[in-house]
């Protein structure tokens, strides 16, 4: 919780002290606030093993929101195989972009609302694995109980979501369906074997997720409290 706030306090000083500018940079503190990254950096570092990878800074907040565009913009858990290509590519992403991004389910939890579908409905799912879920994820209830995306290694950044696909562990049904017999089957196979490749595609495709509609200079704002405008 203390490298937390710091972290935020942080951010609040980067929000008073920036200079503007129209583009991002990996250099945008260093003069305004100089310590700023390394104190982001640990607080990340400590909480998460993932792979490093640049963040461009300089970006603004926007000043209006659209609770409906997020929820379109954002991938449901029971998206097909199509729908997920279909969903990043409007994005400008790739399908490289998209199974490596969804490897990030290689750490966190899913809500039993979120693949009780799956459980119950659907075959290609290993019987261990489904009794075991079923015993926290009724028919009925229990909407907000969790379970793993990845079964295996569930607080490490590895291969292991991948390598649970091959063995039909996919939580989701949006996870199964990137090995499914469909196009990503060759990619996800090559991840679950070689967690280094997966790693740098992984960083690869968070900088350019990072590129998606920024907006710089006066197209917005930093705001000062996170939860509203200046």
């Amino acid at each position: 919780m203390a490298a937390a706030s710091v972290s935020v306090q942080a951010i609040v000083l980067l929000a008073v002290a920036a200079v503007a500018s129209a583009q991002l940079s990996a250099t945008f503190y260093d003069s305004s606030c100089p310590r700023a990254l390394g104190t982001i950096r640990s607080a990340v570092t400590a909480a998460l093993g993932g792979p490093p990878y640049t963040v461009l800074l300089g970006r603004r907040d926007s000043t209006t929101a659209s609770l409906s565009q997020a929820n379109s913009d954002l991938p449901p858990p029971g998206s097909s195989l199509a729908s997920l290509i279909s969903g990043f590519a409007r994005k400008g992403l790739t399908t490289t972009d998209m199974v490596a991004l969804s490897g990030a389910h290689t750490v966190g939890q899913a809500q039993c609302a979120n693949f009780r579908s799956r459980l119950y409905g659907e075959s290609n799912l290993n019987q261990s694995d489904a009794a075991a879920l079923r015993a926290n994820c009724p028919q009925s209830g229990g909407n907000g109980n969790l379970a793993p995306m990845d079964l295996e290694t569930p607080n490490t950044f590895d291969g292991a979501f991948f390598r649970g696909l091959l063995s039909q562990r996919g939580v989701l049904h949006s996870d199964q369906q990137l090995f499914s017999g469909g196009s990503t089957d060759a990619l996800v196979q090559s991840y679950a074997s070689n967690a280094a490749q997966f790693r740098n595609d992984f960083a690869a495709a968070m900088v350019r997720m990072g590129s998606v509609g920024v907006l710089t200079g006066s197209q917005g704002q930093i705001r000062l409290s996170c939860s509203s405008v200046n």
